[in-house]
């Protein structure tokens, strides 16, 4: 990196997804932070840039095995990605033959272990205080005064669910930017709109804050995982279909567990030429 903070030579990346939510990942370990929201949002271009869901910066810990930072498409920061930290875990255990490893990330430090082909993270205990989520004022979280009759469930990033009787009947597109941006949500909000087909299995649907419409989104996944046992319509280990792919949620006592597939996609370089233009 030059002085005056440009990228003065290629950057590599990596592409992966996890039940189709797709992630830029870079490894910056011993190195600087490279990431900015300029940066970022040329990046989640899909025109322009690379495109993704979200962008995950690994970085040396002093903490744990290393730290992860995350960025939304339109250069926003992100509290957590749960696929993300599932794709970054493989990643990691992959290149050094470990089982299991600590990842320390805005939310806390993350648990992530090898389950067969798959990969679990314990994205941790549930936020459900007004003041947790965050919500602009103090109201019940398990009911939101929103029409819809939504819950509010913090996962280090803020979520509003909806449960409706049918997944694929909502119009996300309309009701998701709306949602994101209520005045209820200081921080905007993730909007997940849920089906509950029986006591473990859910079909959900999600807007993303700061991207939009994903195939999946893993802390989505656990915060509607959360509402849905708390309104009393599912216990606490099920299902989740989203349209990218299958979910499994496990609310235990020392968090939920997310558990589900990952892809490596390809390698790729970035030129300093388009770096130099963002």
């Amino acid at each position: 990196m030059a002085s005056d903070g440009t990228i003065n030579q290629a950057l590599n990346f990596m592409k992966w997804h996890g039940a189709g939510n797709d992630f830029v990942i870079i490894d910056s370990r011993g190195k600087d932070a490279l990431m900015n929201r300029e940066l970022a949002a040329g990046l989640g271009d899909r025109n322009r840039g690379v495109g993704f869901d979200q962008l995950a910066e690994i970085r040396s810990s002093d903490a744990a095995d290393i730290d992860l930072d995350f960025w939304n498409a339109d250069g926003s920061r992100a509290g957590a990605c749960g696929n993300a930290t599932r794709c970054v875990a493989r990643y990691m255990m992959d290149a050094t033959g470990k089982s299991a490893l600590t990842i320390r990330t805005a939310r806390g430090v993350l648990e992530a272990r090898a389950d067969g082909d798959q990969v679990s993270v314990n994205m941790g205990t549930p936020q459900l205080s007004w003041d947790e989520v965050p919500l602009s004022k103090e109201v019940d979280p398990a009911h939101l005064p929103l029409d819809g009759d939504p819950v509010a469930v913090g996962m280090g990033n803020p979520h509003c669910v909806f449960f409706v009787d049918d997944a694929e009947a909502v119009d996300v597109a309309l009701i998701g930017p709306r949602i994101e941006h209520d005045p209820l949500f200081p921080d905007a909000t993730n909007v997940e709109f849920a089906e509950v087909r029986s006591r473990d299995d859910i079909r959900m649907r999600v807007w993303e804050r700061g991207t939009g419409i994903t195939l999946a989104c893993g802390s989505g996944a656990c915060a509607t995982a959360v509402a849905a046992h708390q309104r009393g319509l599912t216990d606490k280990r099920v299902r989740m279909e989203l349209d990218g792919g299958w979910l499994t949620l496990d609310w235990r006592d020392d968090g939920v567990w997310m558990t589900g597939p990952t892809a490596f996609v390809y390698r790729g370089q970035l030129t300093p030429a388009f770096l130099k233009a963002l």
